[in-house]
């Protein structure tokens, strides 16, 4: 029979690959954004350097808000404690 703690664990683990999919994504819109800006890639991109900031620091925010719910969720599905 399955525990609640291994259920937990198996939560968490799956919550913590989500919010790490979704940084590593939209990171990867960031960048290809950036290179689109210099021309250097073909489709989607920044059309200006406001537009870059702006999506520079809204992924940040982001990315900081996801690693404290990665925080979060390794604490409460017990995540590393023996």
């Amino acid at each position: 029979m399955v525990s609640l703690g291994e259920v937990k664990i198996s939560i968490a683990t799956a919550v913590a690959a989500a919010f790490g999919f979704v940084i590593a994504l939209l990171w990867r819109d960031v960048i290809i954004g950036i290179l689109k800006y210099f021309e250097l890639w073909r489709d989607g991109g920044f059309e200006n350097l406001t537009g870059m900031a702006i999506g520079i620091v809204v992924v940040i925010i982001i990315t900081i808000l996801c690693v404290l719910g990665i925080l979060y969720i390794s604490k409460w599905g017990g995540i590393g404690k023996k």
